[in-house]
């Protein structure tokens, strides 16, 4: 299949091209022909195992792991350090998980922020 020059060529909505010409307008004709019913909405069965082993085989299994374990790692220190930092912000006067005192004062402190120049 040779594909046409897209520096030559003319966008398909133009109608200046002929139709097919390329493998990309191939391939997007025979997608939008595809009924919905018979393209599987999920990977099939046993394709991630293989994948895995296929990267074992060429070497890349190590590189697989550290990969995972390293985003595993950055994943546990962003959740301590969050909950590290919503304890402290909570509980930094020593006050209870409550209400924060009377609703109109801070509401009214809210509105002199707002008009104060």
């Amino acid at each position: 299949m040779k594909d046409i020059d897209p520096s030559t060529s003319l966008p398909p909505s133009s109608g200046l091209r002929p139709a097919g010409r390329t493998s990309l307008d191939r391939l997007l004709r025979s997608a939008s022909k595809a009924r919905d019913e018979s393209t599987p909405a999920e990977m099939p069965f046993g394709f991630d195992t293989r994948v895995v082993a296929l990267a074992r085989k060429n070497g890349n299994g190590p590189v697989l792991a550290g990969l995972f374990r390293r985003i595993a790692f950055a994943s546990a220190a962003v959740i301590v350090l969050a909950s590290a930092g919503a304890y402290f912000e909570f509980n930094r006067n020593g006050d209870a998980l409550t209400g924060s005192g009377n609703e109109f004062a801070i509401a009214d402190s809210a509105i002199q922020d707002e008009v104060a120049p």
